[in-house]
């Protein structure tokens, strides 16, 4: 043999030797470390239901493409024909208030997007259920998976794991991210769009602490000043301390929460028959109330986060506050917004599953109309709880619970 093909031969010869040694010592492991396997495989088998291939197949990706992509499209072309609308009823105002295009675009439009994507969520879920599935039904694709032996119910999973995923994003955009966003909104419109924002407040009497009274006879939430404050300490219904101050001041730059500046002071404190004054011309307290708690402008409960909502409705609540409603209302609704993704498209599946002569179009104005039926009912509903004082929560997930039975009675309907 030639030397090169002899220097070939060795160089595969040594690799191979090599390779045969490194699996000899791999499997010496393995067989050492087999009793271990076998109790983990005894004793964590369940663990093997967790896995995400076991339950999506070729059809499940295939239906969950079609559905979330059909999901965004149906955002990008329907909010898509709301910016133009909007932009066309609001052009003048924006001349009129010399409204800078980067603001326009930046600090309106880029917040606009989210929010009513978000709060249109389920009629956008609706819409892309009813879209692709009747598509599905004309090109005859659900009688083959159906022949196939795929159950209705099996069809139903690849639908369920993307309502999952929407309602997942759903809700987390709306209780984190869009409440900041609102905030720069509503600023913007307070401006250019000359939305009159409540930013004052006249005669605010509210608990601050147990046995604690805060009186603010004006507010100016622009400053964060107020006028004719006076806070009154109570011990077993009898005054203890009486402090009244000109004006008090909000302190924006402090590192915590609840610092106030008092000037021109001057506090009473009772003791029996007795009582203590002092006086000054500026003072640092602590004082537990904040501007939230004296001004409340529409659309208020909006800015909040969930984190943030549940912290004020607590407070407030302990407070002995009547004006905690249109919060709860608030927080409820972020979640049951959420699930309703699922109501929705257990609707649009039953609805539009089968192939009808008539197209799509039927099942288009049937989704539009139950969709905009559960926005009326849940505007209605909410509006029982502020005015009527019906429960807050019950109020929220009323429209699901009433669609709930309708897609239930579809739901049985469907494969037959």
């Amino acid at each position: 043999m030639e030397i090169k093909k002899i220097r070939k031969h060795r160089r595969f010869f040594r690799a191979r030797r090599s390779l045969d040694r490194r699996h000899r010592q791999l499997s010496g492991l393995l067989a050492r470390f087999q009793p271990l396997l076998g109790w983990l495989r005894k004793h964590l088998g369940f663990l093997r239901f967790l896995n995400p291939k076991r339950y999506v197949k070729i059809l499940d990706w295939y239906i969950i493409k079609k559905f979330i992509g059909t999901y965004f499209f149906s955002i990008a072309l329907i909010i898509s024909i709301a910016i133009v609308f909007d932009f066309n009823e609001n052009l003048s105002k924006f001349t009129q208030y010399h409204a800078p295009w980067r603001a326009i675009i930046f600090d309106y439009y880029a917040n606009f997007i989210p929010y009513y994507s978000n709060l249109f969520s389920p009629l956008f879920v609706f819409i892309a259920v009813i879209f692709f599935t009747s598509k599905l039904a004309g090109n005859s694709e659900i009688i083959a998976m159906l022949a196939a032996g795929v159950s209705f119910k099996r069809l139903m999973r690849p639908y369920m794991i993307s309502c999952v995923l929407i309602a997942a994003l759903t809700y987390y955009l709306g209780a984190y991210e869009i409440p900041h966003g609102t905030v720069i909104r509503q600023d913007f419109e307070a401006l250019y769009r000359n939305n009159t924002k409540n930013t004052a407040a006249d005669n605010v009497q509210l608990q601050v602490d147990k046995g604690v009274i805060a009186y603010i006879q004006h507010y100016d939430n622009n400053t964060k000043k107020g006028y004719g404050f006076k806070l009154n300490k109570f011990e077993d219904k009898k005054l203890v301390s009486d402090l009244t101050a000109m004006e008090v001041q909000y302190d924006t730059i402090s590192d915590t929460k609840f610092h106030w500046r008092m000037r021109n002071w001057k506090q009473r404190k009772l003791q029996g028959l007795k009582e203590h004054i002092t006086s000054g011309a500026e003072k640092d307290t602590v004082i537990l109330m904040e501007p939230t708690d004296l001004v409340y402008s529409k659309g208020q409960q909006e800015t909040f986060t969930s984190p943030e909502l549940r912290e004020y409705i607590s407070k407030q609540i302990d407070r002995g506050s009547s004006n905690v409603v249109q919060y709860q209302v608030e927080y409820h609704k972020r979640i049951a917004t959420s699930f309703a993704s699922f109501i929705l498209t257990v609707i649009g599946l039953s609805l539009s599953s089968r192939k009808r002569k008539g197209g799509m179009g039927l099942y288009l104005g049937l989704g539009l109309a139950l969709s905009f039926g559960y926005i009326m009912l849940q505007t209605v509903s909410a509006t029982f709880a502020i005015n009527a004082g019906a429960p807050p929560m019950l109020a929220a997930w009323t429209p699901n619970m009433v669609f709930a039975i309708v897609a239930y009675f579809l739901y049985r309907k469907a494969p037959k």
